[in-house]
């Protein structure tokens, strides 16, 4: 196709909307070479324009009506960087359906509609690439799906949330609770208002889905993730880890093995010689696993306007590529049927159990009796002498079923020698 240049619209002009316009204006001789013709940004549509923001967009190129660019018959590639589903999800299909090629980087969307969107695109024969929509500037997502695709993969497991990174590494080398450092990531940007999407594990679910659905060619249900979030977590905690030769990371892990799969979001004990554990502060990581390529990681910054910015950029170079090319769709998500998850409960997981109990005779032996009824198998136990007649006892299980290990914990809770069970993290070694 002779075409003299690629033009683009972009769909709400925040953070990652913002770091996109700067990449393609300032690096625009680069993107033109790596191309083969520029890419101009031809219209950015946004309902609030007031907003203060550093990176301006001249009067000309804005407008407050996202048809305005959908329904550009000059625009070629629409860039969706509103996040949410709405009205993100009906953007993002009325520009498919205007016959253009679609870059995002909205996790949430891709998580709940991905399987949708993908195949309104191939209907009608355009891209729909989102990169940007997990891990930031991180290409796992080209890896999956271009580099790793001959691969079977039996196992993800990522530090895939840069707030919770934070959070987690500051109380490791500072000993500080997590109201207190999650208010100073607020303060300095890293968490939002309303922090829940982060701390809760729901925004590490939503990039683990996307990613399981890619590794392991099937659609993937975002309930049946099983997610917990940190806000638990505590100093003591992490000082038992460290005692024990672990570091506490917020992981998302797809595992799959015989036709079943896990897929789960919560805190572990990472054994401190894993790669995963030095990845600190708000950088992210993933680590993979597949028959040919034995163990890869990738790590990153997860977040910001110019790391995701760049991932965006780079889809949306990828588009241009195609277009000029005749060749949209050419690397296609392909996912048959829905992964079949095992449940949580049927999970099996070596777990770390915190409890304060009465400091006398038998209690070890009264506790560990109920523990083996129900099958679960004891590693190691390490007492502590707590405050007045309580103590404080610290097991590390080996592997069992979540099951088994809830149960014990139940009747274990009823007990009057047991006060309080106070932490359930589970390892991943």
């Amino acid at each position: 196709m002779d075409r003299s240049e690629i033009k683009l619209g972009i769909l709400g002009y925040g953070v990652v909307g913002g770091g996109l316009y700067h990449i393609l204006t300032t690096n625009a001789d680069q993107v033109a070479r790596r191309t083969g013709v520029p890419v101009v940004v031809a219209k950015v549509a946004d309902i609030d324009w007031e907003r203060p923001r550093k990176i301006q967009v001249p009067p000309a190129l804005r407008t407050t009506d996202a048809y305005e660019v959908i329904n550009d018959p000059q625009i070629d590639i629409v860039a969706e960087t509103i996040g949410g589903t709405d009205p993100a999800l009906e953007f993002v299909l009325a520009a498919i359906e205007a016959g253009k090629s679609v870059v995002t980087s909205n996790k949430e969307m891709m998580a709940k509609h991905g399987g949708e969107i993908l195949a309104a695109a191939a209907a009608k024969g355009v891209d729909v690439q989102f990169e940007g929509s997990v891990c930031g500037t991180i290409p796992i997502i080209r890896a999956l799906k271009e580099s790793l695709e001959a691969n079977r993969i039996s196992q993800i497991i990522g530090i895939v949330n840069g707030t919770t990174n934070y959070i987690l590494t500051k109380m490791t080398q500072e000993g500080r609770e997590f109201a207190q450092v999650l208010q100073e990531a607020q303060q300095l940007g890293y968490a939002e208002a309303d922090p829940s999407a982060d701390i809760e594990g729901i925004d590490a679910a939503n990039k683990i889905a996307i990613l399981a659905a890619i590794a392991f060619g099937s659609h993937v249900p975002l309930e049946l993730v099983y997610r917990e979030g940190i806000s638990k977590i505590t100093p003591q905690d992490i000082s038992y880890a460290r005692q024990m030769g672990y570091v506490i990371k917020l992981l998302a892990i797809a595992k799959q093995a015989d036709g079943k799969a896990e897929l789960r979001v919560h805190p572990a004990l990472l054994p401190a010689a894993h790669p995963l554990a030095s990845v600190n502060g708000v950088f992210n990581a993933v680590f993979i696993r597949g028959d040919a390529c034995d163990e890869v990681m990738l790590y990153g910054r997860g977040a910001g306007a110019l790391p995701t910015g760049s991932a965006v950029a780079g889809d949306v170079i990828d588009c241009a590529r195609n277009i000029l090319h005749g060749t949209p769709g050419r690397v296609p998500c392909v996912c048959e049927g829905t992964l079949d998850v095992v449940p949580m409960d049927e999970v099996a997981t070596r777990v770390y159990v915190r409890m304060k109990v009465a400091d006398k005779p038998g209690v070890l032996g009264n506790i560990a009796t109920i523990f083996g009824s129900q099958g679960v198998s004891i590693q190691s136990v390490i007492q502590e002498s707590s405050s007045g007649d309580l103590a404080e006892i610290v097991w590390l299980m080996h592997k069992g079923r979540e099951r088994n290990l809830r149960l014990a914990l139940e009747a274990i809770g009823h007990l009057d020698i047991v006060e309080e069970i106070t932490s359930v993290i589970r390892v991943e070694d």
